[in-house]
């Protein structure tokens, strides 16, 4: 039995989302609620998309595999055993800084890392003093320098698109750097930067570089043009920063209909090329 986990989590008390030896992670919290819950040993988590010490999540995805009959022996003469059962009793055992949304049943097909269309992260600076909230600190970036808006919308457009984006990501051997990147703007609310930026996926620290660049860009350190440059040359500039990560959350990930899951599973676990 697959089941499927939508949850929320604050990153500032985790060593992001993968478990490690001796640190505190959100998979290895959850899988520890989960093995204490249903009476196991070993549970594991696949996730949607791993998120980096400090960053948040409000839309995260996850799915396990359990024995057919795990919940029936969780089951009680005062709650019978079910999926709503299941989220009741983890939300008991852990934090409160993680919390789970839903669970529920996948649908055949069904795979939160690989089955995913789309994850939309955003991004939040306040570069105005008056609007530096010391309530909102843990997710909001404080930014020491006014930022011009119309500029970092300009220099975004240049890396909407399928790209290689390996002058933005940390290399890992055998991983591809290409994305489809489908979004990528910002827009003030109540005064707060916001930046959506939304692919098919990200390799790591694709998002915290992005926005690191794109603020150079904002403060007027170099012109919209640049960032294509950066792009088209496939190695980090040393004037590019990766922001904080406590600005960044996890804000959705997109699922296709359940008839097309298993078709877009396999395909996302194709290795990329440019001509895809």
């Amino acid at each position: 039995m697959r089941l499927r986990l939508d949850l929320a989590y604050d990153g500032s008390a985790f060593h992001g989302w993968a478990r490690q030896p001796g640190l505190r992670t959100v998979q290895g919290e959850l899988e520890a609620a989960l093995d204490t819950v249903l009476r196991t040993s070993g549970t594991t988590l696949t996730v949607a998309g791993r998120t980096d010490t400090g960053v948040h999540a409000r839309g995260q995805v996850a799915h396990v595999d359990l024995d057919d009959d795990a919940l029936d022996r969780m089951s009680t003469r005062a709650e019978p055993a079910s999926t709503d059962a299941l989220l009741r009793r983890v939300n008991g055992v852990v934090a409160a800084d993680v919390r789970l949304h839903r669970v529920a049943e996948a649908p055949a097909g069904f795979d939160a890392r690989f089955g995913a269309l789309w994850r939309r992260y955003a991004y939040r600076i306040a570069d105005d003093p008056a609007l530096v909230d010391p309530l909102s600190r843990s997710h909001v970036v404080a930014w020491p320098r006014a930022l011009d808006l119309d500029a970092m919308n300009e220099a975004s457009a240049h890396l909407l698109g399928l790209h290689d984006f390996a002058a933005f990501c940390k290399k890992r051997a055998g991983a591809t750097t290409i994305r489809s990147l489908t979004g990528l703007g910002w827009e003030r609310v109540d005064g707060i930067l916001v930046a959506t930026v939304q692919a098919d996926a990200f390799c790591h620290s694709m998002v915290r570089s992005l926005v690191g660049a794109l603020t150079v860009v904002g403060e007027g350190r170099r012109e919209a043009a640049w960032l294509a440059e950066v792009l088209s040359a496939k190695e980090r500039d040393s004037a590019i920063i990766v922001a904080h990560a406590h600005g960044l959350t996890l804000e959705e990930v997109a699922y296709p209909e359940d008839a097309d899951l298993e078709a877009q599973a396999t395909g996302a676990r194709r290795r990329r090329t440019l001509g895809d």
